[in-house]
């Protein structure tokens, strides 16, 4: 294990899981690395006064002027909610009443000196509070005005997500912050926008803020919103019933207060000759980075991590590296911690935390064969993801057969893992008749929002238990 820390940041840890024998000729190198935060304050920053105000921002270029936080102050954080106002938020009618209680619930999670806004979305981005295109400076008055500002919120219109995130991107950029945040509530499809507009917002808004997005009710599309929280490096999950929304809105708002550093990514170094086959992080959601990687100098590459608090993760790393003979050994891979360096500063920080992955060449088949224990449970979880949707993809398309074969797998790994919410949700879409033999049978009926929280939450994971 290898930590550093600053007077002012979470001290970070890296600890790599791993069994570095290889047979002769052998050449994957496969390592678990458990990256650990912890030691940090909250976020915040010094509180300023804000005018109220509300703005439009329909998308289209020169039409927002943008701003920043009143009186030029900086804030170590900032976030804005960005609520559904479409016309289907009226449907019940309750739904756009838990969406308001909700967000005013996180607007009193808000801490003292975070700067924030809250945006209303249909086809265009309404500024609700505090308007003219600056950031409220949480206090007890700022919150009180934002919650009163709260009934102008009334569903009509339609949805265009991308239009909703750009208005986030202008508010959070014009904000002197490190941490920046966006949460998202949905109760539909992006029907007002082409999904190649949404998608290229999405890569005009990664790595410039994080965002948690949320499907309230069953009329909204799984990939869209998981679609998001992917892009911006956070959370994605259904609310089915509306009157969840408060206390969903509320953690979220914790768990985004609870970050202190920013911008954070896994470098990646191999020697010469070696080949990054895949870095997913594996816990606690699977998601693949591999495509991610910026180069960071020669033989080295920077994959995002977004934003920490206390909190730890795990990263399932994958390296070709040239087979070498018996009794050889080599640094397969150094991985660090790192975060860009202040503007105005030449040189990079130190890294925040290091690990180590080896390859040692052996004759020991016994030895090189062994599993580690985390890698092999790492690799069960991302399978789990894996044929939870194909499954679910191939019950919609009408293939029981391969729905029938792709679910009973996944009863298998969920419950051999231990991941017991999954196999949860699993058993309200399939009958099991067999655990052990993965055997099952598909439910006749099932409810669509059993059907979508499988879906939303195949990625969250469990992790080993050591």
């Amino acid at each position: 294990m290898a930590h550093f820390s600053t007077s002012d940041a979470p001290r970070f840890s890296v600890e790599v899981y791993q069994n570095e024998y290889l047979p002769e000729g052998g050449h994957e190198v496969n390592a678990i690395i458990t990256v650990t935060s912890s030691g940090g304050g909250a976020a915040g920053g010094p509180q300023v006064p804000a005018p109220a105000a509300p703005d439009v921002y329909d998308g289209v270029p020169g039409a927002y002027d943008g701003g920043g936080v009143p009186g030029g102050a900086p804030a170590r954080a900032a976030v804005v909610i960005m609520v559904d106002c479409s016309g289907s938020m009226d449907y019940p009618p309750t739904k756009m009443r838990h969406a308001r209680e909700a967000t005013a619930a996180a607007i009193d999670t808000v801490r003292d000196g975070v700067a924030f806004s809250v945006v209303a979305g249909t086809h265009k981005a309404v500024e609700v509070f505090p308007g003219n295109g600056q950031l409220a400076i949480a206090d007890p008055l700022t919150r009180a005005q934002a919650k009163d500002a709260l009934r102008s919120l009334s569903p009509g219109g339609g949805t265009a997500i991308g239009t909703w995130l750009l208005l986030a991107d202008l508010l959070l950029g014009s904000a002197d912050a490190t941490i920046r945040h966006g949460i998202l509530l949905t109760d539909g499809r992006n029907e007002h926008e082409e999904p190649a507009r949404l998608r290229a917002v999405l890569d005009a808004c990664a790595g410039r803020f994080t965002c948690d997005a949320r499907g309230v009710g069953t009329d909204w599309e799984v990939e869209e919103v998981t679609g998001i929280a992917s892009a911006l490096l956070g959370t994605a999950d259904i609310v089915a019933d509306p009157a969840g929304l408060s206390a969903d809105f509320t953690r979220m708002m914790e768990a985004a207060m609870g970050k202190e550093i920013a911008d954070v990514s896994l470098r990646l170094w191999t020697p010469k000759g070696a080949e990054v086959a895949y870095v997913k992080q594996v816990a606690p959601t699977v998601e693949d980075l591999t495509a991610r990687r910026v180069e960071a100098g020669p033989r080295a590459g920077d994959y995002p991590t977004g934003s920490w608090g206390d909190e730890s993760r795990d990263y399932h790393l994958c390296v070709r590296v040239p087979a070498a003979e018996v009794g050889q050994e080599m640094l397969a891979a150094r991985i660090s911690l790192v975060q860009p360096p202040p503007e105005g500063v030449g040189s990079p920080p130190s890294p925040l935390a290091q690990g180590l992955v080896r390859a040692v060449w052996t004759a020991d088949l016994a030895v090189s064969t062994a599993m580690n224990p985390q890698v092999a449970h790492y690799t069960g979880q991302a399978e789990l993801a894996q044929v939870i949707q194909q499954g679910m993809n191939a019950r919609k398309s009408g293939d029981a057969e391969q729905a029938t074969a792709k679910l009973g797998r996944a009863v298998q790994l969920a419950t051999a893992s231990g991941n017991e919410d999954t196999a949860k949700l699993l058993a309200k879409v399939v009958d099991v008749l067999d655990v052990a033999a993965g055997t099952v049978r598909l439910k006749a009926k099932v409810a669509e929002a059993d059907e979508m929280t499988l879906e939303t939450r195949s990625t969250k994971t469990v992790r080993v238990k050591k």
